[in-house]
């Protein structure tokens, strides 16, 4: 009896006809090797290649389904299926398929130079797909948008986004507090927040009161590390800025409450603060300060606390390169032009330039929360701290 062949030694004797233009006999090798060794990948991929040298695009097709039964999120199955698809012409299937394909794609560094070259015109076939699914929905939208007010519209064209691949869903997630049903915005709009006209008026006073406080010296007396993490505790993504004077906070309210010795230094400030909707939990809330980012220093990505308050910035100090990301949106500086974000919505900063970068931060109420609903939160905030003895400085 003829001993069978192991996968390994038909995938190698097949790669062997196919370099030497025995094709059809390779095709025939591996169709036997795949009704022999059903679970092996490579066989069912070299069949397909073997298929498609041979003009065969259903039979190419039939091979990588039978590789993709052994491993379906196999990069290579689904990247050459997408390739088969548009050769076969089912050009929207394709870009359906290198969208598959790219999502399970390796660096390019992994690759040897053919997948590489594929892998660059599955991106750019993926593109234009896109591109033309966009446009087919924004048309198909245009009638009900008109009719929309200007959240429904942005939130339509978020989901559009969503729809066709230019925009990546990013979710709330707070490091402590989540409370239910309020909306994941990264940026909220002028007129969800319109009390920040006002606070933006008060920028020239407020740029005076912080060189008062700081001399033009960013790490004058009063500011301390924004990062200030004890031993013991697990630095993840903050180890570099631990500790460090390269992000520096000159801190006006913290915990709660206005800080001995600044806040009464600075009342310009804090009346434009207090034009905003105070978030107010004992012990935790409100936060107002002057952060400092020194030169070529980046703020890793992160989360904050709650998703009950939002963070507002105001930029006072800005050199050129500097920049600040939420989820999805990437937003310019401007001095004066303040924004209102969720900050539990995954978030960086950096300041490329040779000069620190400084701004106004400060927290406020969700929009979306009732009177009711903020008092509910504060109490029960400040009963999980009190149940668990925590001091304003050891709060989580």
């Amino acid at each position: 009896m003829k001993p069978v062949k192991s996968a390994a030694e038909i995938n190698a004797e097949a790669i062997d006809m196919m370099r030497r233009g025995a094709v059809i006999e390779a095709r025939a090798l591996l169709r036997d090797g795949a009704a022999t060794h059903s679970g092996d990948l490579a066989i069912w991929l070299n069949l397909g290649g073997a298929c498609r040298a041979l003009g065969e695009i259903d039979a190419a097709l039939e091979a990588v389904e039978g590789a993709l039964a052994v491993a379906p999120r196999s990069f290579h199955a689904l990247l050459m299926k997408a390739s088969l698809l548009e050769k076969r012409g089912d050009l929207r299937m394709a870009g359906l398929g290198y969208g598959l394909a790219l999502h399970q794609a390796p660096r390019p560094d992994q690759l040897d130079e053919p997948t590489r070259r594929a892998l660059e015109h599955a991106r750019e076939f993926r593109a234009r797909y896109e591109l033309e699914l966009r446009a087919r929905l924004i048309d198909a939208s245009a009638g009900a948008a008109a009719l929309a007010r200007s959240p429904e519209t942005r939130r339509v064209a978020a989901f559009i986004q969503h729809l066709t691949g230019a925009r990546r869903p990013y979710h709330q997630q707070p490091l402590v507090f989540f409370y239910p049903g309020l909306p994941s915005i990264e940026f909220y709009p002028s007129e969800e927040v319109p009390w920040l006209a006002d606070v933006e008026a008060a920028t020239p006073a407020i740029q005076r009161e912080l060189m008062e406080v700081a001399g033009g010296d960013p790490e004058a007396e009063g500011f301390t590390p924004y990062v200030n993490h004890q031993a013991g505790v697990p630095l993840d993504q903050w180890a570099e800025l631990n500790q460090s004077p390269r992000w520096n906070a000159y801190h006006l309210l913290k915990d709660g409450a206005p800080v001995r010795g600044h806040a009464d230094r600075c009342p310009a400030t804090l009346a434009a603060v207090r034009l905003a909707p105070q978030a107010e939990v004992s012990g935790r809330s409100p936060v107002a300060l002057f952060s400092v980012l020194q030169a070529k220093t980046r703020i890793p990505p992160h989360t904050g606390v709650s998703n009950t308050r939002l963070v507002v910035h105001l930029p006072l100090i800005l050199p050129p390169g500097c920049g600040f990301r939420v989820g999805n949106e990437t937003r310019e500086w401007v001095i004066g032009r303040g924004w209102v974000f969720d900050d539990t919505i995954e978030h960086e900063a950096w300041n490329d330039s040779d000069q620190p970068r400084t701004i106004l931060i400060f927290d406020v109420w969700s929009p979306y929360l009732s009177p009711a609903e903020r008092e509910l939160i504060s109490r029960i905030s400040e009963a999980m701290d009190d149940f668990h003895d925590l001091r304003p400085a050891d709060a989580v």
